[in-house]
């Protein structure tokens, strides 16, 4: 147990530690001696292959810890899908994180356990179902995903076409399990 003193000690800490503001679709940039926690806003990480084709990693959103790192995959990107806050934590701080750091695990095996899924119905609606939960918030007609993920963005996280995953958008709307505004998608989760 912490005693007030640590406690005191690392709340001045946090005040210390600089934030940095990126604006949406800006790269936040990899750094080897650094990871950044997200105060607000929300990003995906990513590689791509030989051929240019972009593979998603993960996304990531308030509360969570990114930066190269975290990963041994080259190259690697961070994305700002929304406007975002981010903290700096030095590597003398990291073991204050360790919940964030298991979090920062549990999330990217539960993207690969969905992005291996058959059917691709499936695969899209287990997606669609984790970022509700991860980004989701509860609105009258169902649960709001408060990002804008585009068909292409999720077309390369599940390794599929663009085509596919707006056909299948269509068939869940046609089928009642959700509602698109805009660009926006309000899942109609049965459990709620």
């Amino acid at each position: 147990m912490m005693s007030s003193a640590n406690l005191s000690y690392n709340s001045v800490l946090k005040e210390q530690i600089p934030h940095r503001l990126f604006t949406k679709r800006e790269m936040i940039p990899p750094r080897n001696d650094i990871l950044w926690r997200i105060e607000r806003g929300a990003v995906r990480t990513l590689t791509w292959s030989e051929d240019g084709t972009f593979i998603t990693l993960g996304y990531w959103g308030s509360g969570d810890l990114i930066g190269s790192p975290l990963s041994k995959v080259k190259p690697y990107q961070i994305e700002c899908l929304t406007s975002v806050e981010v903290s700096i934590v030095p590597p003398h701080l990291w073991y204050q994180d360790v919940e964030a750091l298991l979090s920062h695990i549990q999330q990217a095996e539960e993207l690969l356990s969905i992005v291996h899924c058959k059917p691709m119905y499936l695969r899209l609606w287990q997606f669609l179902v984790w970022l509700s939960t991860k980004f989701g918030r509860d609105v009258e007609e169902g649960t709001l995903i408060d990002l804008n993920a585009t068909h292409q963005e999720m077309a390369e996280v599940l390794n599929t076409t663009r085509v596919t995953v707006t056909r299948l958008l269509q068939q869940f709307e046609e089928e009642g399990l959700l509602l698109r505004q805009k660009r926006q998608i309000i899942l109609r989760l049965l459990n709620k």
